[in-house]
């Protein structure tokens, strides 16, 4: 019977990843199933344990339950239709993921935005990644215990949210970036709201280090857990703050700057230890150095426009115009503008608060990316489930599971 389903799993090109762990002829193995459908695994995730008593043998993560197409979706839009696609990938840091993918089609078209939208992008950015790592930290730790600090950090969080209300006109899924500049320019309104959140969030950030750093449940239970060492690290091309806490001092933002990242003075957190407490401090401190950051853009936001004077840089070639209407705008713009979208490919990528994330277009002219590949770093960093989860606990897995930091939206792009 067994060899039987295992025919048919194969014939459907199923993976079957019982077969690929089985459990050993002695019976003194099980196999564990955790997820699809589980809170723990952050999203929509099976992991399949192999375990020997209480502890794990082998891990195997199983991803693709969602199936979203964005990559094709790509192709059969044109370059701005796709922004709002990119807010739903990593959906806790929206405004990251548009910055991404306009700086891979600026660099495709050869235009940059002005100075002072460099400017709001890098502030936008910087309080997505406060934002993405305030979620990242309450849900981690109730994963090990400590539910008050979840709805800290959801209240810090919320302050965000407002603020990109304010200034995008939007609270989640903002679209706010422009080919060549933001959507807006940032009002006085907006200005004096991130001004008092970052005035005030080191000490509200300061309560949950209080009740975490020094609390021993807490520290039992990620001190030592789910290591992962600067050679593992490297291999399975990890990026980010799980990089980063196995002591390699990669960040796109010093590494290689974009936007105004070179003008602006601020640390790169780094641990050694490479387990779940380090991860933890990477982020807590990572935090910290995103409100000096906004602190710096804020007190050198220059004056100026906010989109880069390049109307054709949008334009669709006739071809891929289907209506009369369409037709008479596109020769009217054609005759005003001129110019016609370039052929080529690019890579561009940014440091989202997961890693490195990173837009690779290929264009032939049409105006539509001919082909679209996101390299997302919640799918890459998703491996280091199977490198750390051998040798470790079951009851540790759900920690470790929460110290990576992935949303399946963006694992399954």
């Amino acid at each position: 019977m067994e060899e039987k389903i295992d025919k048919i799993v194969e014939s459907l090109g199923r993976r079957n990843i019982e077969a690929e762990i089985r459990q050993d002829p002695l019976g003194t193995e099980m196999i564990l199933n955790v997820g699809p459908q589980h809170p723990a695994t952050h999203g929509v995730l099976r992991l399949v344990l192999k375990l020997d008593g209480e502890y794990i043998v082998d891990a195997v993560p199983e991803l693709g339950y969602l199936h979203r197409g964005k990559e094709k979706i790509a192709e059969n839009m044109t370059f701005l239709e796709f922004l709002p696609h990119t807010d739903r990938m990593d959906y806790l840091a929206p405004l990251s993921n548009n910055t991404a993918y306009m700086l891979a089609v600026e660099k495709l078209f050869g235009i940059e935005a002005p100075k002072r939208a460099q400017y709001i992008r890098v502030i936008l950015n910087e309080l997505s990644r406060i934002s993405s790592h305030l979620v990242w930290l309450g849900t981690f730790a109730m994963d090990v215990g400590a539910l008050t600090v979840f709805m800290w950090c959801f209240r810090e969080r919320e302050k965000i949210l407002s603020i990109f209300d304010i200034v995008t006109g939007v609270r989640f899924t903002t679209s706010y970036a422009r080919i060549g500049g933001v959507a807006q320019d940032i009002t006085d309104e907006g200005i004096h709201a991130i001004k008092e959140f970052i005035d005030n969030f080191p000490k509200e950030l300061e309560q949950c280090e209080k009740l975490l750093n020094k609390n021993r449940i807490f520290i039992e239970r990620t001190d030592g857990i789910g290591m992962i060492t600067k050679e593992q690290a490297i291999d399975i091309g990890l990026s980010g703050p799980n990089l980063r806490a196995s002591g390699v001092p990669r960040d796109l933002r010093k590494d290689e700057p974009y936007l105004v990242y070179n003008e602006l003075d601020f640390d790169i957190p780094v641990y050694e230890e490479g387990d779940c407490l380090a991860r933890y401090y990477v982020r807590l401190d990572e935090m910290k150095e995103s409100v000096k950051i906004v602190r710096q853009c804020i007190e050198k936001l220059p004056s100026g426009p906010v989109k880069a004077d390049e109307p054709k840089a949008t334009l669709p070639k006739k071809e891929k115009v289907y209506t009369k209407m369409e037709e008479l705008i596109h020769d009217f713009i054609l005759t005003n503008f001129g110019g016609t979208p370039p052929v080529g490919e690019v890579y561009h990528a940014v440091e989202n608060p997961k890693g490195e994330l990173g837009f690779y277009i290929v264009s032939d002219g049409t105006g539509y990316p001919w082909r679209l590949k996101v390299r997302s770093p919640s799918f890459t960093n998703i491996q280091e489930l199977k490198v750390r989860g051998k040798g470790n606990r079951r009851d540790d897995m759900v920690g470790r599971r929460g110290s990576i930091d992935t949303v399946m939206g963006e694992a399954d792009k």
